[in-house]
C-alpha cells in the first residue's frame, strides 16, 4: 500500500442474504433485531483495503454494485469522495460514456497526481 498512489475498489455482489436479522446495537439491552431480506454483501476486502489506503491519506474511489448493502466505508460520504453505484443489468459502456464517470475519474486522477507530486517532499508540520 505504501508504494501506491491511490486505490480503486469495486464492490461487486458476493453474498446473498435471502432472509436474516441484523442486531445493530447488540451491546445495548433494549436493542431490537431488524429483519433483512433479499440483500447483497460484498467482499470484506472492499472495506479493509480502502480503510488502509484512507489511513495513509491516499485517494480512494469506491464503486458499489447496485443492491450491495451500503455500510461501513460503502456508505456515501464516509471517506469524503462521491461513491458511484453501478448496475450490471445495464450496458457498462453507457456508464463509461456518462458525465458522472468522466467527472469522478478525472477528480480522482487529480488527487492521485497530487500524491505523486508530494512523494519525496519533506513532511509539513503545519
Amino acid at each position: 500500500m505504501l508504494e501506491s498512489n491511490g486505490l480503486i475498489t469495486i464492490a461487486f455482489r458476493r453474498t446473498f442474504i435471502e432472509k436474516g436479522i441484523i442486531r445493530a446495537n447488540a451491546d445495548l439491552e433494549d436493542s431490537e433485531p431488524t429483519p433483512i431480506s433479499s440483500v447483497w454483501w460484498t467482499s470484506p476486502y472492499c472495506q479493509i483495503e480502502p480503510a488502509m489506503a484512507y489511513q495513509l491519506g491516499l485517494p480512494v474511489l469506491i464503486f458499489r454494485e447496485k443492491g450491495v448493502i451500503a455500510e461501513g466505508l460503502l456508505e456515501k460520504g464516509v471517506i469524503g469522495m462521491y461513491m458511484p453505484e453501478f448496475d450490471l443489468s445495464k450496458p457498462i459502456d453507457e456508464y463509461f460514456r456518462s458525465n458522472e464517470w468522466r467527472d469522478i475519474i478525472a477528480r480522482w486522477e487529480g488527487f492521485v497526481r497530487g500524491v505523486v507530486e508530494a512523494k519525496g517532499n519533506p513532511p509539513k508540520l503545519y
